[in-house]
């Protein structure tokens, strides 16, 4: 028991000490509160103090932020429309460039081009300088583009006064070659198409420019039409010759040529063919007198000979026979020598006959047939070797002046015409000879036929 109240007493003491441990722990921790109230009421109140200059300050950057964004926006954007703006200036630069240089290279040369070959021979003299010179200029790389045009444009520029001038007619120096090819000088008068010369000696006359010379050649239309060409010259007027083809007339004068010429610009494939040609109507003409004047075996003349073959006269028969010419006599003579023979037999005998006289009425015709297969294959060898002629001048010279390119292109052109002119009359020749041949072996045979009936009567008989 005693133990018990000691034990009591013991634990009562504990907690009266633990209990007042607590209590100091509790001021404790009460002093440290309160304590730390304060600073965080003086924090607080320092943070409070803080904020609004802070909050100022925050305000001004996030205005000047904005105020940057947008700078820095708007500079993009001017940005963006400076190379908009440069790519759309260099676009239109090329643009220019190319138009330029269209302009430059394709219309403006081409123009030239049109211009020198339309202007007359008579005026080269006066527009050849200017006209070089620009395409000079224009096929240098070096030349800058304001000097080609320059150079270009004072050529349209010469072409327009030159239209200006020959709206009231024009009058110039210059110089054209005579019937001897020598050149004269004098003064020319352009008056649309028509262009006339008067000569320092008196000579007056048409100013044309003729195959073959790059220079105006005068061309003498007459005495009486001398002193209006003159006059005209002399004071601008007077009376002029009128031409209603505009110059067709004189150009096809000058184009047209001799058969010997025509033929020499075959070359030398024209002389086989011509050769094969003139062996082909040949043989064609022995031929058709040949047929033609083989005579066909009437009705009457097989049934008189027939009337004396039964009536047992063959003299007469014969002597009828031979007065036929030809194959067709020398079958009946056949025929009425084999009467003594069976019919069968002299059947076979007019058929061996004709058999042997096929040949001799088709002989030749196969010559036709070859010469109208053959021509144009020779024409068309002459096309080949002229087109090899013509491709070699143009590796040669160029494509710029046609005249050298004619010799080759006629040549392709004329053996292909009389290739063509030899096959078609070669083919309608044999055509017409075979069936004429064949027209009498046909009567031949009907003759054969007719005579064995003739007999094969006598026979029943």
């Amino acid at each position: 028991m005693k133990q018990r109240v000691l034990a009591l007493s013991l634990l009562f003491a504990a907690a009266l000490g633990q209990a007042q441990t607590f209590d100091a722990a509790a001021a404790t921790a009460k002093s440290d509160l309160d304590k730390a109230l304060a600073e965080l009421s003086a924090l607080e109140k320092q943070i409070a103090d803080e904020k609004i200059p802070l909050a100022r300050e925050l305000n001004t950057l996030e205005s000047d932020v904005i105020a940057k964004r947008r700078e820095h926006a708007d500079a993009k954007r001017l940005q963006d429309r400076k190379a908009v703006d440069l790519g759309k200036l260099k676009a239109e630069e090329k643009g220019f460039t190319d138009q330029n240089d269209y302009l430059r290279k394709t219309l403006l040369e081409e123009y030239i081009r049109r211009f020198e070959t339309r202007v007359h021979a008579s005026e080269k003299e006066h527009y050849q300088s200017i006209i070089k010179e620009a395409r000079e200029t224009n096929n240098n790389p070096a030349s800058p583009a304001e000097s080609v045009f320059t150079k270009q444009l004072t050529v349209v520029q010469a072409a327009l006064d030159r239209l200006d001038n020959l709206l009231g007619g024009h009058i110039y120096d210059g110089s054209a070659l005579n019937a001897e090819g020598i050149a004269g000088r004098g003064k020319f008068a352009m008056i649309g198409p028509l262009v006339v010369f008067a000569g320092n000696d008196g000579k007056a006359g048409l100013a044309e420019q003729l195959r073959g010379s790059t220079d105006a050649t005068l061309i003498d239309i007459g005495v009486e039409h001398q002193a209006g060409i003159a006059a005209v010259i002399a004071s601008g007027s007077g009376q002029l010759p009128l031409d209603s083809t505009m110059g067709n007339a004189l150009k096809i004068k000058q184009v047209e040529e001799t058969w010997w010429e025509h033929i020499n610009k075959g070359g030398v494939v024209i002389w086989p063919l011509l050769a094969l040609g003139l062996a082909a109507a040949v043989v064609a003409l022995i031929k058709w007198l040949q047929l033609a004047n083989l005579r066909r075996i009437h009705p009457s003349d097989l049934q008189s000979i027939l009337d004396r073959v039964n009536d047992n006269d063959p003299a007469s028969a014969l002597a009828l026979a031979k007065r036929i010419k030809g194959p067709a006599g020398e079958l009946l003579e056949t025929a009425i020598q084999s009467t003594g023979e069976s019919k069968e037999m002299i059947e076979e005998i007019l058929y061996e006959k004709m058999l042997h006289t096929k040949p001799r009425l088709e002989r030749l015709l196969p010559f036709l047939s070859l010469t109208a297969a053959t021509s144009p294959l020779l024409g068309l060898l002459g096309t080949v070797t002229g087109m090899i002629n013509t491709f070699k001048l143009i590796t040669v010279f160029g494509t710029g002046d046609p005249k050298r390119l004619s010799s080759g292109i006629s040549e392709a052109l004329v053996t292909t015409e009389y290739g063509l002119i030899i096959a078609v009359p070669c083919l309608l020749l044999f055509a017409l000879l075979s069936r004429k041949a064949k027209g009498i072996l046909a009567s031949m045979e009907q003759t054969a036929v007719g005579f064995v009936n003739g007999l094969a009567v006598k026979t029943e008989r």
